[in-house]
């Protein structure tokens, strides 16, 4: 009988903000696509619950029906107790059944998670394919796990954290994400804010990581502080088949930073000579200073699909910008909305509020600059400690972190109160931002009548889904 091995996409709540939307869980198509090739006599199964539109029964029911002898999840911070959740229903049916946890938040907390949730056999820390892969073959083979590199586990009581594993060189050699163990659930993933109802939506890994050392982000360390890309050959050649085998419409692009300067060029001749991909809408993020740097290449990236991109501003003062060891200026945020609206490029802008020394007045400040900076839609999020920052450090070193549920790790929940302003105070800033910028019935009714149709959609959407009301609430 062929080792089994299940992945989940367990419940969970998306994050209310963006609205009615539902991702394929890329991540673990790229491990079962990884696994698939690498290790024989295995059957592998994708249970993804909200495509399935199942709750805990369902996954009780599938797991039992599948008789895993592996469950396998990743998740971010917010999601880890779902994660851990799963993790117990799987040993509830077969005390023998392994179950192994990975992604940023598991790779950052790996000792204090294992210790926390019992349930919980293995966490893979960091680029999780080979480990997986080590890891499946020797428990196949009965071997000792402890001999796999980048796994961390109990040993007689303790845990254990075998050696970190060095990075892949060459992500060309990775397979396409395994969508094909979803075919049945592809047309159910969209977006509806950004793309409508019945776009196909897909993400899409066209690198890891960034060089650059944000102090709220997890994204660097966790892939060891590089950047990595496919070549531009291989990403238009794996979007087109997401595009032709799929019918994906649009992309969403994972990467921390897209980088115009290193690929921008070449992937636009690549996209360029592929007709079939004229149809695709691309949306990615992007640095301000890259976006500011190279004004001809959003030109030619927006004349092949890029109709939406996503820009880190952060906030309009320099002393915060430099606090969050950005590495870039408010004038850069200036330059790049003002490109990027001349090309027609629909512009998300985030912010972030809540940082140690901000105060009503500097809150202020920013939600003037976001109101005058002229992006299409600005989001806000609350500083918040993920593990594996810099800021989860200092906050923690402190004593500043006053709530310690995961689930509240969101980016609208505050976690920690600033010098001047307590975690209540924090809240109704960050309230007072959304409500500043789409409160207004003038500014309201002038997105409703856009002449730029996603700038219509995207005020709809923030009306029916009832932002500003879900907000009021956290108050």
């Amino acid at each position: 009988m062929p080792y089994r091995v299940m992945f989940v996409e367990p419940p969970k709540d998306y994050w209310f903000v963006m609205g009615e939307y539902l991702p394929p869980p890329t991540g673990l198509l790229v491990l079962a696509a990884y696994l698939e090739r690498e290790v024989p006599d295995i059957e592998i199964e994708v249970v993804d619950s909200q495509a399935e539109r199942i709750g805990w029964q369902g996954v009780t029911r599938r797991i039992a029906s599948f008789r895993p002898n592996l469950v396998a999840a990743s998740g971010f911070t917010t999601n880890a107790y779902t994660c851990a959740r799963l993790c117990e229903t799987a040993k509830k049916l077969d005390p023998a059944v392994s179950t192994v946890l990975g992604g940023q938040h598991f790779s950052a907390t790996p000792e204090g998670s294992l210790l926390a949730f019992h349930e919980v056999d293995y966490i893979v820390r960091g680029e999780g394919e080979v480990t997986l892969a080590e890891l499946v073959r020797a428990l196949k083979d009965g071997r000792d796990p402890s001999t796999v590199d980048g796994l961390s586990l109990r040993r007689g009581g303790a845990v254990v954290h075998t050696p970190d594993r060095p990075v892949m060189e060459d992500l060309d050699a990775l397979p396409y994400p395994a969508y094909h163990l979803v075919d049945h659930l592809v047309s159910r993933y969209h977006f509806t804010m950004m793309a409508g109802r019945k776009a196909v939506y897909m993400t899409f890994e066209g690198g890891r990581g960034c060089i650059n050392r944000c102090t709220f982000c997890s994204q660097w360390r966790h892939w060891g502080g590089r950047w990595r890309t496919k070549s531009p050959r291989r990403i238009a050649e794996e979007m087109a088949h997401l595009h032709d085998r799929f019918g994906g419409t649009f992309i969403w692009f994972s990467d921390d930073n897209f980088n115009y300067a290193a690929r921008g060029q070449a992937l636009h001749d690549e996209l360029r000579a592929r007709p079939s991909l004229r149809d695709v809408m691309m949306f990615y993020q992007v640095r301000t200073d890259d976006v500011a740097h190279h004004p001809d290449l959003v030109a030619k990236m927006r004349s092949v699909g890029n109709y939406w991109v996503l820009i880190g501003v952060e906030s309009e003062s320099p002393e915060r910008l430099r606090e969050f060891k950005k590495g870039a200026a408010p004038e850069d945020a200036r330059t790049a909305v003002d490109i990027l609206n001349k090309n027609g490029v629909f512009t998300q802008a985030m912010f972030v509020v809540g940082s140690r020394r901000d105060t009503r007045e500097s809150i202020a400040r920013t939600r003037e600059f976001s109101a005058d900076l002229g992006a299409d839609l600005a989001l806000y999020t609350v500083l918040t400690p993920y593990p594996g920052t810099d800021i989860f450090e200092e906050a923690r070193a402190n004593g500043w972190i006053e709530d310690a549920n995961w689930a509240d790790y969101d980016m609208v929940h505050a976690i920690m109160p600033t010098e001047a302003l307590s975690r209540a105070e924090v809240q109704h800033e960050l309230y007072e931002c959304y409500r500043a910028f789409y409160g207004s019935a003038i500014k309201g009714i002038k997105g409703v009548l856009s002449k730029n149709p996603r700038k219509r959609i995207v005020y709809r959407h923030m009306a029916s889904q009832r932002v500003l009301a879900h907000l009021r609430q956290l108050i």
